[in-house]
C-alpha cells in the first residue's frame, strides 16, 4: 500500500512561511502569435492567465519583467546551428522551397510553420534563460515564465508543438552556478526533449510524471533511467488514464521526497503543463486545479531556488485558471473563488459559472493502488542506486559573464545609463 500522506485540502499553510522573492516574466507580444488554424496549441492562453494574475492583484507581490528575447546565438547553446538557421529563415511563403529541410527538422502538421514562429521561440526561450540567470544572481528565490515549458523540442528538430527547448537552455544557465539541478515535469506527456538532453550526465536529474502507453510521444518507460554518468538520473513515472488528485499527490510526494533525500539538488525547474488537468482536449488525466497546484506547493516547501515554466494545456480556460492560481501559490496568496472582471470576461471563456476552479470529472481511475505501489517502489529503488550525493563532474570556476548579460550587475548599470541617455525626461508643462 502507498503509505504517503493522502491529498490534503489545498492550504498555503503547508508551504514555507519564509518570504520568497518572486520574479515573473511576461512579454505582452506573446499572445499575438497563433499556430495555423485549428491547431490545439494556442499562445493566447498565456495572455488569459496574465490578465487573471493582474486582476487578482498578484502583480503587487512580484517583480514583473519583460525578458530580452533570446538570440540565435543563445539558442545554439543547445540547438544545432543549422536547425536554428532554418527556424529563423523559413516562413509560410517559403516552406515549399525547403521540402528536404522540412522533413529533416520534423516540420509537419503537428509542428507547422507559421507567421512569427522565430519571434515566439525567442520570447519563450529568453524568459526561461533570464529567469535562470536571475536565480543564479540571487535576485529572486522563485522565477515564473508561463510562456516556457516547451519540453519536446530536440537538439535538431521540432517535436510535439515545440521548436526551441527553453527548459534545456534555462537548465544550462543554472548549471553555471549549481552542481545539481532537478527537473520535474507534470505535463501529461513525457518530457522527452529535456530527458534526452541530459541523459548522460548526473548533474541533472529529470523526473517525469506522464501518461504512458499508446500515447504521444511513446517514450518514458520506467526502465529508461539514463546511461553512462547519467545512469539512474532519469526518473520516469508511467501512469494510466484517469489519474486523480489523491493518487497523484501520493505518488508525486513520495517520489519527490525520495529524490530530494538522495539527489539533494541545488536548484529546481518545475514544468507545469496544464494538459494533465481534467477535461483537457488532448490529455486523459483527471486532476483538479488544486490537485495540480498541490505539486507547486510541495516543491516550493523545499525552499530551493526554483523556476516554474508552462508547457502543454489545450483547454485554454482551464490552463489560464490554473496558472493564475499557481502564481498565487508561489506568492503565498490563495485567490478566488470568483473570477475578477478582466479583458476576457465578456468573451464567454469562463461561462457559465465564472469561477476560478477546474473540477475533476467522474472519469474512472485506471491506476490501481497495487500498480502505483509497484511503480513507486521501482522508481525509488533506482534513485537509491545513485552512487553519491554529488555529481562526478567537477565544478570549475564560474565564468565571469553569464550566457546572457542581462543580469550582470555591471551590465545593468551600463544599461541604465544608456536608457537615461536615450530617453530623456520631458519637462512637465504647467
Amino acid at each position: 500500500m502507498l503509505t504517503s500522506t493522502p491529498f490534503d485540502s489545498f492550504s498555503l499553510n503547508h508551504a514555507s512561511q519564509s518570504k520568497r522573492r518572486v520574479a515573473y516574466f511576461y512579454d505582452s507580444d506573446v499572445g499575438n502569435y497563433a499556430y495555423v488554424s485549428g491547431h490545439p496549441m494556442k499562445p493566447h492562453r498565456m495572455r488569459m492567465a496574465h490578465s487573471l494574475i493582474l486582476n487578482y492583484g498578484l502583480y503587487k507581490k512580484m517583480e514583473i519583467y519583460r525578458a530580452k528575447p533570446a538570440t540565435k546565438y543563445e539558442m545554439t547553446r543547445f540547438h544545432s546551428d543549422e536547425y536554428i538557421d532554418f527556424l529563423f529563415k523559413v516562413t509560410p511563403d517559403t516552406i515549399s522551397k525547403h521540402l528536404t529541410e522540412q522533413v529533416k527538422y520534423n516540420f509537419n502538421d503537428d509542428n507547422p510553420v507559421w507567421d512569427g514562429l522565430s519571434e515566439f521561440c525567442s520570447i519563450s526561450a529568453g524568459g526561461s534563460m533570464e529567469a535562470a540567470a536571475r536565480l543564479n544572481n540571487r535576485k529572486c528565490d522563485i522565477a515564473i515564465n508561463w510562456a516556457g515549458g516547451l519540453h519536446h523540442a530536440k537538439k535538431s528538430e521540432a517535436n510535439g508543438f515545440c521548436y526551441v527547448n527553453d527548459i534545456v537552455l534555462g537548465i544550462l544557465e543554472l548549471l553555471r552556478f549549481h552542481p545539481r539541478v532537478l527537473y520535474i515535469d507534470i505535463d501529461v506527456h513525457h518530457g522527452d526533449g529535456v530527458e534526452e538532453a541530459f541523459y548522460t550526465t548526473d548533474r541533472v536529474m529529470t523526473v517525469s510524471f506522464h501518461q504512458y502507453g499508446d500515447f504521444f510521444p511513446g517514450t518514458g518507460d520506467i526502465g529508461d533511467i539514463g546511461v553512462s554518468e547519467g545512469k539512474n538520473h532519469s526518473v520516469n513515472v508511467p501512469l494510466r488514464p484517469g489519474m486523480d488528485d489523491v493518487s497523484y499527490s501520493r505518488v508525486f510526494q513520495r517520489v519527490i521526497k525520495g529524490v530530494m533525500d538522495w539527489y539533494r539538488p541545488d536548484a529546481v525547474v518545475l514544468q507545469c503543463g496544464g494538459d494533465s488537468l481534467s477535461g483537457d482536449r488532448l490529455g486523459s488525466f483527471n486532476l483538479s486545479m488544486r490537485g495540480h497546484a498541490n505539486c507547486v506547493n510541495y516543491v516550493k516547501s523545499f525552499n530551493l531556488p526554483t523556476m516554474l515554466v508552462g508547457g502543454g494545456g489545450y483547454t485554454m480556460r482551464n490552463v489560464a485558471r490554473t496558472w493564475a492560481f499557481e502564481t498565487g501559490v508561489v506568492v503565498g496568496e490563495e485567490v478566488g473563488p470568483d473570477l475578477p472582471y478582466d479583458d476576457f470576461y465578456g468573451h464567454q471563456y469562463y461561462a457559465p459559472d465564472y469561477i476560478l476552479d477546474v473540477k475533476p470529472s467522474n472519469m474512472p481511475n485506471q491506476n490501481t493502488d497495487t500498480y502505483l505501489t509497484q511503480v513507486c517502489t521501482k522508481v525509488l529503488d533506482n534513485i537509491k542506486k545513485t552512487m553519491t550525493f554529488s555529481p562526478s563532474v567537477q565544478m570549475t570556476d564560474v565564468p565571469r559573464y553569464p550566457l546572457i548579460p542581462a543580469l550582470d550587475e555591471e551590465f545593468e548599470d551600463i544599461a541604465d545609463d544608456e536608457d537615461e541617455d536615450e530617453n530623456k525626461d520631458l519637462p512637465v508643462r504647467e
